[in-house]
């Protein structure tokens, strides 16, 4: 993350620089006439189609860039859920909450705080991408007012909820869609009776967040924590601890999370109202596309701040006037305004890549060159996870890789007596290990930011380059750490999950 005295390119250079090599490299291949062969299933059938790269020096790209650079910012949807949840966060800081919440846990070791972080970051997962936006500045914060280097809190959060993405207690939506997939993928080529259960993997899921959690906390303190330069956490101002206001505050949100859980149970009177009831499955009604909770959760969590927030200040008197509250609102936007630069560059890069199809060119030349391995058992395994997670890099989507692979790797895998759950699961695990060390995920745009805003150290600088080298070590320990159970699980044939199997 930081480098002293040594000429870097700080992060808007190195996006921009990154963007540059996106577009040359799209001119080559156009020019080249690099293609591969990419299968999809369409209409329950595999079909095969060239895809090429699109050359972004051409006319047509040309007039993409200049025409879409503000269409990409507006659709940028991390920028607008972290607009959102900064919103709440702000309110939490100026009228008091977090502090009167928090500074009682000062005391707690940080090994402590660590492990707690990043089991939550990694149960996290059951909102999907959602969590990114709400859970890593909210911990930064709370780093703050517990006395500890937001740095670190930042980075474990982010470690936690991509390494971490594939485990959790409850399947997310993404488990449901890519399982769709699967099965489709699955009843083509080898098995016309196979189904999908969405807890089919839900015994590795719980195991494997335990695990993660006790190496992870172990590796991010021997890893990272002493590499991070000191920080001074300033509060800026005197707020008063009230443990009445606090009572007050704790008692409405407890009545919210009544209201919250009965808008999502269904069947009873008035109830269910955040669900999508046209849907088959509790979790698709909760947590699909369409259902109103996956739309309206960050939003919800921040009228949840602001409400209590409002409380605790008025009644604390932290909050004096309602230009107090107005102006608490912003709180968080103080120091930020470099991720909404950071957001505008990432934004027209991740576009002029989407619309180059170099990554789904990179991506299917791989999968094909998987298809044609010899391997089988354990070293399938393997050669899957380092090609998923060499794939990610450039596809940090999860459910368009998916769509790229499942075609060709499911049937592969059953063939070799793999199960196409234990595939799945195996993919899942791949991706989010790639999706903590590209620049090229949006989220990864968001921790760049957090880092620069509470790194107080002018004698640091936060780049990109910096930060991955910084957290890789951690990376790679707890990938090795997901090999030992991915193999494990295989080599023993513990059940996956409720009906979800290792081997056919």
């Amino acid at each position: 993350m930081k480098r002293k005295n040594k000429k870097t390119f700080g992060p808007v250079l190195m996006i921009m620089l990154i963007t540059f090599i996106i577009i040359i490299v799209s001119f080559l291949f156009s020019i080249l006439q690099i293609r591969a062969d990419k299968t999809s299933i369409i209409n329950g059938n595999l079909e095969t189609s060239v895809v090429t790269v699109r050359n972004i020096l051409s006319l047509e790209g040309i007039t993409y860039i200049f025409s879409n650079s503000i269409l990409n910012l507006s659709i940028f949807e991390p920028l607008v859920l972290l607009i959102i949840s900064l919103i709440g966060i702000g309110i939490g800081e100026k009228s008091g909450l977090f502090k009167a919440m928090f500074n009682p846990l000062k005391k707690v070791k940080t090994s402590v705080i660590t492990a707690l972080v990043l089991f939550i970051s990694i149960i996290s997962s059951l909102l999907g991408d959602y969590s990114f936006a709400l859970i890593l500045p909210l911990i930064g914060v709370i780093y703050k007012y517990l006395g500890k280097n937001p740095l670190l809190g930042v980075i474990t959060a982010f470690i936690g909820t991509t390494i971490g993405y594939a485990s959790g207690i409850v399947p997310n939506y993404d488990v449901i869609t890519l399982g769709k997939i699967t099965e489709v993928a699955a009843r083509i080529e080898v098995d016309k009776a196979y189904n999908f259960s969405i807890f089919s993997s839900s015994y590795i899921m719980i195991t494997s967040a335990i695990i993660l959690t006790i190496f992870g906390t172990i590796f991010i303190l021997s890893f990272i924590n002493n590499k991070l330069p000191k920080v001074k956490n300033e509060i800026e101002e005197e707020l008063v601890i009230d443990k009445s206001a606090l009572l007050y505050s704790n008692f409405t949100f407890i009545i919210m999370l009544i209201l919250l859980g009965y808008s999502i149970i269904p069947g009873l009177p008035g109830s269910g109202i955040l669900l999508d009831t046209s849907k088959d499955t509790y979790i698709e009604m909760l947590l699909s596309d369409s259902a109103p909770f996956t739309d309206s959760i960050i939003f919800i969590i921040t009228i949840m701040f602001m409400i209590c927030g409002y409380i605790y200040g008025k009644v604390s008197g932290n909050i004096k006037s309602s230009n107090d509250y107005s102006v608490g609102l912003s709180r968080s936007f103080d120091n930020f305004g470099y991720v909404f630069v950071l957001m505008f560059f990432a934004a027209q890069m991740i576009g002029i890549l989407n619309w180059t199809h170099l990554g789904e060119v990179l991506g299917s030349i791989m999968i094909d060159f998987i298809s044609g391995a010899e391997f089988t058992g354990m070293l399938l395994i393997l050669f899957l996870i380092f090609m998923i997670i060499i794939i990610g890099i450039f596809i940090p989507n999860t459910i368009e890789k998916w769509n790229l692979a499942a075609p060709i790797i499911v049937p592969l895998f059953m063939r070799a007596n793999i199960a196409p759950e234990f595939t799945q699961f195996i993919f899942r695990v791949a991706d989010g290990v790639s999706k903590s060390i590209t620049p090229i995920f949006s989220y990864f745009i968001v921790l760049i930011a957090l880092l620069e805003k509470y790194d107080t150290n002018e004698k640091t600088k936060t780049t990109i380059f910096g930060t991955i080298k910084l957290i890789l070590p951690t990376v790679l320990a707890l990938l090795g750490i997901w090999i030992l159970i991915i193999l494990g699980w295989y080599i023993i044939g513990l059940p996956l999950g409720v009906g979800g199997v290792t081997t056919l």
